[in-house]
């Protein structure tokens, strides 16, 4: 008896000890940043949003590079409007989307897959009819080609049938009448999170980023320290 409460003490130690420093690296990684491209127009705009835990990327719907409603369909979503501008993209576990409606009904089984590795990914796609910048929304300017770049991101982690329309989840488990869920390649864990999705994602289109970020701060914290710097520059 003794020896297994020697060992559970040292195993919930070492639980601690690995979450501290999985917290600090998270936070002081998310604070060091990876340079933007130099010298790139800004041919069109996209957006980074947060719901304060979990970030989208939001892009027009349709430019001359894609229109997103060719694959992601209207259709998809409760409402099957079509007058949307924006939509939003985002990677994560499967089961926090699906089964997770609030926090409150998070049961130890889906966070332990997802923070293992051990589920799948989805990914959550939502329209808008207009994105406005704030707190929780970042307005980015970004040159076709680095579009172009982000697309390919994207698009290579939607699970594709074999026809090449993407997989699309009948669920009614959606957030409102505008969204819709697609099966993902990868799986969800403490290292490869929905924020880090994003981070690299930015990555790829020679935006701003963090060197690595497990959380929405990380990422946001880049653009409101160029915007203070930008700020302190014209003496704002």
């Amino acid at each position: 008896m003794k020896k297994l409460l020697k060992y559970t003490g040292l195993f919930l130690l070492g639980l601690i000890v690995f979450l501290g420093l999985y917290v600090l690296a998270g936070l002081g990684l998310g604070r060091m940043g990876t340079a933007e491209e130099a010298n790139a127009k800004d041919d069109l705009f996209i957006y980074i949003l947060t719901n304060g835990v979990h970030t989208d990327l939001v892009m027009p719907i349709k430019t001359d590079i894609i229109d997103w409603s060719q694959q992601v369909k209207f259709e998809n979503t409760k409402s099957k409007r079509t007058d949307y501008n924006f939509i939003a993209i985002g990677w994560g576990d499967k089961g926090f989307y699906l089964d997770t409606p609030t926090w409150a009904e998070l049961k130890f089984s889906t966070a332990f897959r997802a923070a293992t590795g051990m589920s799948t990914a989805a990914i959550h796609t939502t329209y808008y009819r207009r994105m406005e910048e704030g707190d929780d929304c970042v307005k980015i300017g970004i040159s076709n080609d680095q579009y172009q770049r982000l697309v390919n991101f994207i698009q290579k982690d939607f699970i594709k049938k074999s026809n090449g329309d993407l997989t699309h989840i009948a669920t009614d488990a959606v957030y409102g009448d505008s969204d819709a869920f697609y099966d993902a390649t990868g799986s969800y864990s403490l290292f490869t999170t929905c924020n880090s999705w994003t981070n690299r994602a930015l990555k790829a289109a020679g935006q701003k980023a963090s060197v690595w970020t497990p959380f929405d701060k990380g990422i946001f914290h880049q653009y409101q320290a160029a915007k203070m710097a930008a700020g302190s520059m014209y003496g704002w």
